[in-house]
């Protein structure tokens, strides 16, 4: 029976790329145009809805599926990215960040401590590897995930920026400016750490399996 052929690893991650590009470069106009950062972060934020809802029509029409980690992720980005229009407020467009990562690395680590493989689930069979890997894998990008919710709940904290940025004498710096500009780190950030992850996974491919991989894509490196 043949298999069907996945679209290019590309579409999806031009979708990613440009639903964040969108939501910072239209936080980047409100904010020359004078809005103050937690206004312009709110009204960028129809951006990062409507990037996640391409997302998840991208891989229904053009995958041809709704695989789990993307469905996850685009769920919360809707529903955090509603709640911040609803409400006016930019708390929650922040606290997506953090949810969303500590549920994954819940999820993973505790998933793995019973002996599971969750991120295999997560993935399904996109990427053929033997089960160590997976287990390795898992406990990674659990790990990963923890620091970056903690490290998320840090740099949205108003009071807790407006005081690191005291002590380096940049008082004037608008808190949101430094959770978008994080944001934008945290793209990199993740999109290095599924890089250098490559070497395991081209280790450990199933006999047969293309090897042209590639890297994860984590929950930062979406909408």
């Amino acid at each position: 029976m043949s298999t069907r052929k996945q679209p290019p690893a590309w579409v999806r991650q031009a979708v990613d790329f440009g639903a964040l590009a969108a939501f910072g470069g239209a936080f980047l106009f409100y904010r020359i145009k004078g809005l103050p950062g937690d206004e312009a972060l709110v009204q960028a934020t129809w951006f990062l809805v409507g990037g996640a809802a391409i997302a998840v029509i991208v891989g229904a029409v053009v995958e041809r599926r709704l695989a789990l980690m993307p469905l996850i992720v685009g769920g919360f980005a809707l529903v955090f990215g509603v709640l911040t229009l609803v409400t006016q407020d930019d708390i929650w467009v922040k606290l997506k960040v953090t949810v969303l990562n500590l549920t994954l690395a819940v999820a993973l680590l505790g998933g793995l401590r019973l002996g599971k493989n969750p991120l295999k689930l997560l993935l399904g069979s996109v990427i053929p590897i033997n089960d160590r890997a997976w287990r390795i894998l898992t406990l990674r990008y659990g790990l990963f995930f923890a620091v970056v919710g903690l490290t998320n709940e840090l740099v949205r904290s108003e009071a807790l920026v407006g005081w690191a940025m005291s002590q380096i004498g940049r008082e004037g710096i608008d808190p949101a400016d430094v959770w978008v500009s994080f944001r934008g780190v945290l793209w990199i950030a993740s999109s290095v750490f599924g890089i250098c992850n490559l070497p395991l996974i081209l280790r450990n491919l199933e006999p047969g399996s293309d090897e042209s991989v590639p890297p994860i894509e984590g929950p930062n490196a979406a909408p």
